[in-house]
């Protein structure tokens, strides 16, 4: 069964998505679990868009061993010698070149004719292959690419040395139809193309991101290229947990594989969910948190007289399990470690303490700690940034005739307390206030989220907030069974983390448009 493989970009184009900026440690962190998920390659980053991405990059290469790692650059020398210098320590090493082929891209973006487009591409194709043993080539906008240009612009990337050629669907335009097309004359015309694998790189702006890549496979496209959850700029890209399990699922149909190791998808999905702070929507294919929940009565009752009526994926698959352990407050150390290994969770002793401690204290505020509490807690726990102001106490005073007032005490860094009261025209927002009295940050609050995250009255709430400054945006995550509690936590988690970017911001990022 013919082998698809998987080039993973959530740390560079996921990281496209608005709002979210991951730090050098939690860029690491997620390339180490893509490991574990066994993707082939890993996008680390743009080297050459700031030193900050360029250390991440570097960073992400000296930690990875089982994948290959890529690092993407524009068609010119320094770009180039930037990205060798960041990933010249990484055991498979590998770099992503692209330059603009479209009509619309040639004349109002590069303002260049065709020959200019091919002269510039195979320069860097060469320059690159001096360091590179792997190249992969991406003319920007195929989708929108004369097919017999892009027919030309292939046949010289493999003259040049490419050892890939992705087709990037930068828009999201195509229809399946079209985009399998592609790759279906590409393979039929162009002389060498069997000396190379052949890439789909699609957006999701029409919603056929999956549709599309999955008909470049059938069309002879070796390599898929996605990000976990879909996540990317505007709309997002392929996700690769989606096209995985159709592959999965419809061998049948396909007759190909990925090399995925597919019980490691549902704590991938997670973990970046939490180090993003992009939530993944119930519904979403695959890892939502309804995608193995049924509700119809006449649902209900195919299932319990044969799972496979109406569940054509089963959730162990994915790495999801029933928890047949129930803890409370009257469970003890051993029992909460064996739930922490059941949810796929490894922590040192400190951590655990620290983490046993937090599970008391909400054990005495709720009769039933479910395993989403567990993952709550441990989520928060486990995000590790400085911490210049932490929330101590807050006190909130409300009435439907009396205008909302707070008092919250802050920690700094030093261990130095600060007091402030403000009022504002919520609760929510006096807190606010108060906070911003503190940190004497000058924010705008750019989104306001709320949602549960385990069931009933007494369920924990969990609060995402997206908060801009002079062109930065950062989100922030707080999880209390007070949804005030969680908002404080959120806002001042936020405040955190824009401190924390500011400060490692060295130099601004190139202003290019980017795959």
């Amino acid at each position: 069964m013919r082998k698809i493989y998987i080039f993973d970009t959530t740390l560079r184009d996921g990281e496209q998505s608005p709002g979210v900026n991951l730090n050098r440690s939690e860029k690491v962190e997620i390339a180490l679990q893509l490991e574990r998920l066994r993707v082939d390659r890993i996008e680390a980053g743009f080297p050459a868009a700031s030193p900050g991405d360029s250390a991440a990059v570097r960073a992400v290469a000296g930690a990875v061993k089982g994948s290959t790692i890529i690092g993407l650059s524009r068609s010119r020398v320094q770009d180039i010698d930037a990205a060798w210098e960041a990933l010249k320590g990484a055991q498979d090493p590998c770099l992503h070149l692209f330059l603009a082929s479209s009509p619309i891209h040639r004349k109002y973006k590069l303002k260049m004719e065709k020959h200019q487009v091919l002269e510039t591409a195979e320069a860097a194709i060469r320059y690159a292959r001096k360091y590179f043993g792997k190249v992969e080539f991406s003319p920007e906008d195929a989708g929108r690419t004369e097919l017999d240009f892009l027919c030309e612009v292939t046949a010289m990337a493999i003259r040049a040395g490419a050892t890939v050629v992705n087709i990037p669907d930068t828009v999201g335009y195509l229809y399946p139809a079209e985009f399998g097309n592609i790759f279906k004359t590409l393979k039929e015309n162009v002389p060498g193309i069997e000396n190379i694998q052949l890439s789909a790189h699609c957006h999701d702006d029409l919603g056929m991101a999956t549709a599309n890549a999955l008909a470049a496979i059938l069309n002879g496209a070796d390599q898929i290229e996605g990000t976990v959850n879909g996540i990317g700029e505007r709309a997002g890209n392929t996700a690769i947990e989606e096209v995985a399990m159709a592959l999965h699922t419809r061998q049948d149909f396909f007759q190909a594989k990925t090399g995925l190791q597919l019980d490691e998808i549902a704590r991938t999905s997670r973990l970046v969910s939490k180090l993003t702070g992009m939530v993944v929507p119930g519904n979403k294919a695959i890892v939502g948190a309804n995608a193995f929940a049924h509700e119809s009565g006449i649902h209900q009752d195919g299932m319990l007289k044969e799972k496979t009526t109406y569940e054509i994926i089963s959730p162990e698959t994915i790495g999801l399990k029933e928890s047949k352990l129930v803890l409370g407050k009257h469970s003890g150390r051993h029992a909460f470690r064996e739930k922490l290994i059941d949810l796929g969770y490894d922590l040192a002793e400190d951590a655990l303490n620290a983490a046993f401690a937090k599970f008391k204290d909400l054990a005495d505020k709720k009769k039933e700690v479910g395993d989403e509490d567990i993952r709550a807690l441990l989520d928060e726990k486990l995000v590790s940034i400085p911490e210049a102001f932490t929330l101590e106490t807050m006190q909130v005073s409300y009435g439907n005739q009396s205008v909302p007032t707070a008092t919250v005490r802050i920690r700094t860094l030093d261990g130095e307390l600060f007091d402030e009261v403000a009022i504002g025209n919520g609760s929510v927002d006096a807190i606010y206030k108060a906070i911003d009295k503190v940190t004497k940050e000058e924010v705008e609050l750019g989104d306001y989220s709320i949602k549960s995250v385990s069931h009933g009255k007494d369920a924990l709430g969990e609060v995402h907030v997206v908060l801009r400054q002079n062109g930065i945006a950062v989100s922030g995550r707080g999880i209390s069974t007070d949804i005030l509690e969680a908002s404080a936590k959120a806002y001042v988690h936020a405040v955190n983390r824009l401190l924390d970017k500011r400060s490692s911001q060295t130099a601004a990022r190139n202003n290019v448009t980017l795959i």
